[in-house]
């Protein structure tokens, strides 16, 4: 979106529903010129009705006309400046779910002056207005697109303010601060302090504290919005493709008994418990000259690296418990901060010396082809994501422009703590506080430019 071709004066259209046929379609047209450009083509059922004087919120029935052509019946909804979601005068258009439908009253708007919208420009309209903040626009769009009940919760927490209050709170206690240290600049020639040192390095000590709270809970954060992803790593032939269809109950991955099937990783998600969860089937690892082969256990290891949750799986019918405790140990030394679950497939054949010993709570037992405990291992699953968290209101960072700007303001509180302890000038010291107000207010949309927020709104759908 560029912001620098969109003028406050415009009046635009969009169709607010998704493209295709339906039984009712929503267009939603915003600006100064809406109920005008409506009453040209709108006739009420009640044809003493003027919609600029009817009271904001109210719904009318009608009919949409081209000339003394009837283009559908409609049910308009009225909503006034200041009292929409943009914050601007607004007609929203309920109409039959027609594709032609909806073009054919998009382009009557047109011919009466109403640009089509940009992507995004509705939520950007509302932000401008002031109807709400940069960070709270954001989770207008990962509402929409949240594909599980955890990631809707943040979403709406975020909606509702809970990221923005966080961060203003801190913005304004550093600038309370901020500003004793600026009023020392004006009398520098007087040798003043009128900031108490010890108490600002204890504030600042106190808002660190609260950052790396945030930056820390954007891993957990992050997945719950984006899946958590959960590798499926072992040996060839373990039953991989196998479990994953088994977690899917669908035949996703191929199987076959011929090692090395599985050369790339296979990805599929699958709801549980209200979180989604992005499985990643991968290839076998093993020692092979097979070049083609070779890449995807290079792919695995990547994979390994970038999921939450491993699953170690192991063949029951021919593994020894001093492989088992082998190849586990060396996932946690390499991995040490992965959830790594041992998982022994087809349980139904276990040697004696596996059934008979008394594994930890993150070994479990499965039958992938006979889907036994496979419901264990995703209540197990379930229970490794803190979800209480989200239920108790702390706050949650899920959006990766944010988690950069909250690591920005602590590098630059890092650099004023340091400074303090030397004896920095106040005017230095100034410098770094600054650049923490700047970080911080970029979150909220404090601190804006056309480009970022062109970059933000340009990934809404049309409509929003």
């Amino acid at each position: 979106m560029d912001l620098k071709n969109l003028s406050k004066n415009d009046t635009i259209i969009a169709c607010a529903t998704a493209p295709g046929m339906g039984a009712i379609a929503v267009l939603r047209i915003s600006g100064p010129q809406a109920i005008e450009a409506t009453e040209k083509l709108f006739l009420p059922a009640n044809r003493s009705k003027n919609l600029a004087e009817c009271v904001s919120h109210s719904a009318h029935f009608g009919t949409i006309n081209s000339g003394s052509e009837i283009v559908d019946e409609v049910l308009v909804t009225v909503f006034h400046e200041g009292k929409s979601f943009t914050g601007e005068e607004t007609i929203e258009i309920s109409c039959h779910g027609s594709l032609y439908i909806t073009q054919a009253i998009v382009q009557l708007f047109v011919k009466n002056g109403v640009r089509p919208a940009d992507a995004g420009e509705f939520t950007m309209r509302a932000h401008r207005n002031g109807k709400f903040d940069l960070a709270q626009a954001e989770a207008i769009a990962d509402l929409i697109h949240s594909t599980s009940k955890a990631s809707s919760q943040l979403a709406i927490n975020q909606l509702r303010g809970g990221v923005s209050s966080e961060i203003s709170n801190l913005r304004e206690q550093l600038m309370n601060f901020a500003g004793l240290i600026e009023l020392e600049l004006d009398f520098s020639e007087e040798d003043v302090e009128f900031a108490d040192r010890t108490e600002f390095v204890k504030l600042i000590n106190a808002i660190q504290q609260l950052i790396s709270k945030l930056i820390s809970s954007f891993s957990l954060g992050n997945a719950i919005k984006n899946g958590v992803p959960v590798a499926i790593v072992g040996e060839p032939n373990v039953g991989k493709s196998t479990l994953l269809n088994a977690l899917l109950n669908e035949e996703r991955a191929i199987v076959s008994s011929i090692a090395g099937t599985t050369r790339d990783t296979i990805e599929d998600e699958v709801n549980l418990n209200g979180i989604s969860f992005r499985f990643i089937d991968t290839a076998g690892i093993r020692s092979t000259a097979d070049e083609i082969e070779s890449k995807g256990i290079e792919k695995t290891f990547e994979k390994i690296k970038q999921a939450q949750i491993v699953l170690q799986l192991f063949d029951g019918s021919t593994v020894s418990l001093n492989k088992i405790e082998e190849h586990a140990r060396a996932m946690h030394e390499e991995f040490p901060e992965k959830h790594v679950l041992t998982v022994i497939n087809k349980s139904d054949t276990l040697p004696v010396d596996i059934s008979s010993i008394e594994f930890d709570e993150n070994t479990l037992f499965v039958s992938a082809k006979e889907k036994t405990g496979v419901k264990e291992l995703e209540e197990k699953l379930s229970s490794l994501i803190d979800t209480g968290k989200i239920n108790s209101g702390d706050v949650i960072i899920t959006n990766a422009r944010h988690h950069s700007s909250l690591s920005d303001a602590k590098v630059s509180l890092d650099n004023v703590l340091f400074a303090m302890e030397n004896g920095t000038p106040g005017d230095l010291l100034a410098i770094d506080i600054r650049a923490a107000l700047h970080s911080l207010g970029e979150i909220t949309g404090e601190i804006t430019t056309d480009d970022l927020l062109g970059h933000i709104f340009g990934k809404f759908c049309i409509g929003k």
